[in-house]
């Protein structure tokens, strides 16, 4: 008995020893993106999940005390891309894998894409639409089961019969019934409110509509609103009342204008925002995510025959490479940016390109840098763990090789990932 206690004892003070290790990062340059500034040689004291200290100078080791050298690097929070489909990547056989793919199928598809955002740098993500793997994969991902991003996630879209996200959309009526609220199609204040309701119930953190036509879908019309201006607003109230944001893809301006003055707080994409639009972003306080690389991807694609399906190929060539320049027309104006890439429409994992874009149509690179920090912190409610450096904050962190203030390009080298105070590539 006397040696069973004797080794407990050892074992907890072994367990204690391993808890209250620390890691030092020793950082060349550290980018505090709070201040939109930078210093050099300063070291990141982790203890666990959180970091305890933010110290100048390198700071000397103690006892069981970890060292990470990171002198050569530039470090800074870990990204958020605040436009993600983490279930699915584009491919010349997306189409025809909406027939053949079970939800097992997507799952294990969602769980590779997961670790490939990771390791470029993406700490978090806000996932804007898909079946429901995604509110899963959130769950999985939590819990340590499999390696990925932290999500945020809407669930599945809310949009309108035949409109840029309803789900049946090129089906045969043999294979499939008219959908309803709870696959994400309403046609009504009331069914709006409803399918609000239903994300709620099913674990959804943040609330996605569909306010406009969009590029993917199987559909003539990219631009034209789909949502009635009481329907967004419905939607809106009754996510206010759950503790849901709401994000509203919108191409055409009038989608646009309908969904910034019912008081949604992201519009993604904004193609063909005009200057009445972007007023009402100003007054309203409304971010523009708008998904550079995701514009560059499908113009590029839709030049590949076959790629796309036939309702698709036009829309893509007109709306693709407009993206950049009404991004840079936005930004002048003053509408608030936060960082998105829609990746998933793009290959995941390169969800850095979209900083290069950014800056060349005229944002400084603290700038961009910061709408991938700071601002998706703010958006997403969680300032108090996330989007910068401090002492007990979350120790996501991630360095790249160089420093990307110099050379934006230098956001796609990151080199070093750590997430919830784990590394995962060194």
């Amino acid at each position: 008995m006397k040696k069973t206690l004797l080794s407990l004892a050892a074992f907890m003070l072994l367990g204690a020893s391993a808890v209250a290790q620390r890691t030092i990062l020793h950082c060349g340059t550290f980018i505090d993106v709070s201040k939109g500034t930078t210093q050099s040689q300063v070291s990141i004291i982790v203890e666990g999940r959180k970091i305890t200290a933010v110290e100048a100078g390198y700071t000397a080791p103690k006892g069981s005390d970890k060292v990470i050298d990171l002198k050569a690097k530039t470090v800074m929070p870990g990204l958020t891309d605040m436009h993600v489909h983490i279930e699915g990547e584009t491919s010349k056989d997306q189409l025809i894998k909406r027939y053949q793919f079970n939800q097992a199928d997507v799952a294990f598809e969602a769980v590779r894409n997961a670790k490939v955002t990771l390791l470029a740098g993406f700490t978090s993500v806000r996932d804007l639409g898909g079946s429901g793997v995604n509110i899963a994969l959130r769950n999985a991902i939590n819990k340590g089961v499999v390696q990925g991003p932290r999500i945020y996630t809407a669930g599945r879209t809310i949009a309108t019969t035949g409109g840029h996200g309803d789900p049946t959309n090129a089906l045969s009526e043999n294979y499939t019934p008219d959908p309803t609220m709870l696959s994400g199609i309403i046609n009504s204040p009331e069914e709006g409110r409803k399918a609000v309701r239903q994300r709620y119930k099913e674990g959804s953190d943040c609330i996605k509509i569909t306010a406009t036509g969009g590029v993917l879908s199987i559909a003539k019309n990219g631009k034209a609103p789909q949502f009635t201006d009481e329907e967004i607003k419905a939607v809106v109230e009754t996510a206010k009342d759950y503790g849901f944001h709401v994000a509203a893809h919108a191409h055409g301006a009038e989608g646009i204008k309908r969904a910034a003055r019912a008081g949604v707080t992201t519009i993604e994409h904004g193609t063909f925002m005009d200057d009445e639009a972007i007023e009402i972003m100003k007054k309203n306080g409304t971010y523009l995510v708008a998904t550079i690389l995701a514009g560059k991807t499908v113009a590029d694609s839709a030049k590949v025959p076959g790629y796309y399906h036939p309702l698709v190929v036009p829309k893509a060539l007109e709306t693709g490479p407009l993206i950049q320049n009404m991004f840079a027309k936005a930004y002048k104006a003053g509408v608030k940016i936060a960082f998105g890439t829609d990746s998933g429409v793009s290959l995941h994992g390169l969800n850095a390109y979209e900083f290069q874009y950014m800056v060349e149509a005229g944002m400084p690179a603290m700038e961009a840098i910061q709408s991938a920090t700071v601002v998706p912190a703010k958006i997403l409610g969680v300032e108090k763990d996330l989007g910068s450096l401090e002492a007990g904050k979350l120790a996501d962190i991630i360095a790249t090789d160089g420093n990307p203030l110099q050379d934006i390009k230098l956001m796609r080298k990151v080199s070093f990932v750590m997430k919830d105070g784990v590394v995962y590539k060194q």
